[in-house]
């Protein structure tokens, strides 16, 4: 199963669905103390996840003005720790900004383009891009890559691999190295027995393979 071209926000929603899932699925065997603690990670995990998406949809805007512009646009992938991102970086605005933008296929052929950015949504060759955050005036963080200045002849068979559900989900688990941490500071905390360290590990990489996705994770 893949999420490519025409579906860039499809994946974000599944693991957020999945994330409240997995909560769910654990709060009829919690006691009052942990179904609370599991309502408030749903809750956080719905409200963040509306936001962005309304953000992306078009909903809040992200960018300061309200006047529609063509721009000088080029993608660049931004590597982080485990953080793997794709980033707009946008000229002709007085000085370089930055802006994140949820994976879509057509950024791996992407060369230096122009846009048609508006305070809300952009386009580029006609094409829609989602922004998976507000837009930045300094340079992310990490090692940033370019993309070539020709496009890529392999693109293709790259995105087939890149936009694979489980690849995606592979790349985004790293993140949850800490799951059994946290589940044993909650153990410390709640006090509970191997049910509850395993439904806390359960949870916590759940929100931490959500918050990957949502943030935009770039599986190129």
């Amino acid at each position: 199963m893949s999420f490519g071209s025409g579906r860039p926000l499809a994946y974000p929603i599944s693991v957020t669905i999945g994330a409240l899932a997995v909560c769910l699925a654990w709060a009829p065997f919690g006691t009052l103390d942990q179904v609370a603690a599991l309502v408030t990670v749903g809750l956080g995990i719905v409200g963040f996840s509306g936001y962005r998406i309304a953000v992306a949809l078009g909903l809040f805007a992200f960018w300061p003005s309200g006047t529609a512009r063509a721009v000088g646009v080029t993608r660049i992938r931004q590597q982080h720790r485990l953080v793997s991102r794709s980033w707009l970086e946008v000229s002709e605005t007085g000085r370089p900004r930055w802006l994140p933008v949820y994976f879509d296929s057509a950024l791996m052929s992407m060369t230096e383009s122009r846009a048609d950015l508006t305070d809300r949504t952009i386009y580029v060759a006609g094409h829609r891009l989602y922004p998976s955050g507000r837009i930045r005036t300094t340079e992310p963080p990490g090692r940033l890559i370019d993309n070539p200045s020709l496009p890529d002849p392999d693109a293709t068979t790259r995105t087939t691999t890149a936009t694979h559900l489980r690849r995606r989900l592979l790349l985004d688990a790293q993140s949850t190295v800490a799951a059994p941490f946290a589940a044993l500071l909650w153990i410390y905390v709640d006090s509970g027995g191997f049910t509850t360290f395993l439904a806390a590990t359960s949870v916590a990489a759940a929100t931490a393979l959500w918050l990957s996705a949502i943030r935009g994770s770039d599986p190129s």
